[in-house]
């Protein structure tokens, strides 16, 4: 099973990276498969955003993995 997690961007550089933040962690990405701008939420597979989503359905995707790792540590 392949999943791709919610990540924010926080920057865009030279070449179509984007630095994004996943919540407790910052990562550079290939932003190439969308067209994104600093403060929107993507969709992320393997280095790569793969899919804009709403600040709405990022925010709660990210909760809700949040939950699902916190219930696997019990």
């Amino acid at each position: 099973m392949c999943i791709a997690v919610p990540a924010e961007v926080l920057e865009i550089k030279e070449g179509n990276i984007g630095v994004v933040d996943y919540g407790d962690l910052k990562q550079e990405v290939r932003l190439d498969l969308v067209d994104v701008e600093v403060g929107e939420f993507v969709l992320v597979h393997v280095g790569f955003a793969i899919q804009k989503l709403s600040r709405k359905e990022g925010l709660e995707t990210r909760e809700l993995f949040r939950q699902v790792y916190a219930a696997m540590e019990e």
